[in-house]
């Protein structure tokens, strides 16, 4: 909930834990220090502001911050000074210099999307407690060998930069599970390939007719539609998703319309019906197949507290068969995708719609990237790096399964496979078709029934 400055001057908000100022400020209100003894999370996004004062860190108390979309050209070093501060967002700015001194003891989840950074400080090598950190949309052109020292990050976001290639280093991380890196000089021949020689149908604009609104996201909003026949009296539901064409947290639009079509069809993905072609603002869109409403995601995105990992409803639970199948889907969903040379990058549960009893499908390609099959060791690091993704999401799920009612031995089994696929020993994680395996074991599937069983 947005204050007011009135409301500060007036007194009216002492004792608050977060407060959220928007209203045209260009200089940080002294009055915020009244709060010193309960602040912790600070939101100045919207504002025009450039600098915070030397004394900011008597806010003693203060965790978070964020002032996107303000006229900042380089990261405030007094940032630094902030003993509790974990969470630090800057996003949309115009900051071009990041310090080793503006990075605080303790920071956890960093947000620099949309900016002009081109180096990073190597005292970014020190913050060992970071997990989350988000560059999509600057200038980067190389990683200081030092983000190796991190080995707590776990999420990634480089897309949209100037990076010739990823240092082998980076892909040792012992816990980076997610990562983004479309748009990028060494990965953009494939993306254009994969609009350009991935067959899909153009389907003009003048043929759609949107209906209500089913969604929106960072990259773009979703309709419902009616697909009009070309030949027929009859029309068929379907949705749209026109892409807003900005920079994301994730990365860029044009790299997510291209990995849907370039993911293929497969029973736990999302069918492309085809491409949007004509629209009067030039604005691209992606037609696909009408979900079934009864799909909801399976559980909501992570918090300021979590961080890294999904929150759910407390009183979601799973049954065994469902956990089998869900899990089942995905690895198979993953496999698929891999082997066009796409990684999803997001492999949350979160991005997954479940319409009940293990029926799933794989959605938001927004921080897919794309790499070439050729390159063994590249393949491979890759998808074991999305491996880990994968174990987190089979271990949420099994922490949310009453295990004591199944045969000791397959619950054994289970537990193992979620465990080897959180190792932080990379090279012993399995790939997706072993875990493919190890479910159909498990489930007692055949080879024969495989598709039935994946499919929703």
């Amino acid at each position: 909930m947005t204050s007011t400055l009135e409301q500060l001057r007036a007194g009216q908000l002492a004792g608050t834990r977060r407060l959220k100022l928007a209203c045209g400020l260009s200089e940080f209100p002294r009055e915020i220090f009244d709060l010193a003894d309960t602040l912790e999370i600070l939101d100045l996004s919207g504002n025009a502001l450039t600098r915070l004062p030397d004394d900011l860190p008597r806010l003693s108390k203060l965790r978070i911050i964020f002032a996107s979309d303000n006229p900042f050209t380089e990261l405030p070093e007094v940032l630094g000074q902030c003993s509790q501060l974990s969470m630090v967002g800057f996003k949309a700015n115009r900051i071009r210099k990041v310090s080793g001194q503006s990075l605080p003891p303790l920071l956890r989840w960093l947000i620099l999307t949309d900016n002009e950074i081109d180096t990073l400080p190597a005292e970014i090598g020190t913050c060992t407690q970071l997990q989350k950190l988000m560059l999509a949309g600057n200038r980067l052109r190389t990683l200081p060998e030092e983000l190796a020292a991190c080995s707590r990050l776990e999420l990634l976001r480089l897309a949209a930069n100037q990076l010739s290639e990823l240092p082998a280093w980076l892909l040792r991380l012992p816990r980076l599970s997610w990562l983004a890196f479309a748009g990028n000089p060494f990965s953009e021949a494939l993306e254009t390939a994969a609009l350009t020689d991935t067959p899909s149908a153009d389907i003009r604009w003048d043929e759609l007719k949107l209906e209500q609104q089913l969604g929106e996201g960072a990259s773009g909003v979703i309709y419902r539609a009616a697909l009009l026949a070309r030949h027929e009296h009859a029309s068929r539901p379907v949705a749209v998703k026109l892409f807003k064409g900005a920079v994301t947290s994730d990365g860029l639009p044009d790299c997510e319309m291209a990995a849907c079509i370039r993911a293929g069809d497969h029973p736990n993905l999302i069918p492309v019906v085809g491409k949007v072609k004509g629209h009067p603002a030039g604005t691209h869109g992606l037609v696909m197949e009408l979900i079934d409403p009864q799909f909801t995601n399976l559980a909501g995105p992570p918090s300021l507290e979590s961080c890294t990992r999904d929150v759910y409803d407390a009183d979601t639970r799973f049954e065994f068969a469902s956990v089998l199948r869900l899990a089942y889907g995905m690895a198979s969903a993953a496999c698929h995708l891999h082997r066009q040379g796409v990684m999803h990058g997001d492999l949350y549960a979160h991005n997954i719609l479940h319409g009940g009893q293990g029926r799933a499908l794989l959605g938001d390609f927004g921080a897919a990237s794309f790499y070439a099959t050729d390159d063994r060791d590249f393949r491979f690091a890759l998808q074991r790096l999305e491996v880990r993704a994968y174990g987190c999401l089979l271990e949420e799920l099994i922490d949310r399964c009453d295990l004591v009612a199944v045969e000791a031995d397959i619950a054994a089994k289970l537990v193992a496979l979620k465990e080897n696929c959180l190792s932080e020993e990379i090279d012993s994680r399995p790939l997706f078709d072993e875990i493919t395996a190890v479910l159909r074991q498990l489930t007692g599937t055949g080879d024969r029934d495989t598709a039935a069983f994946a499919a929703v």
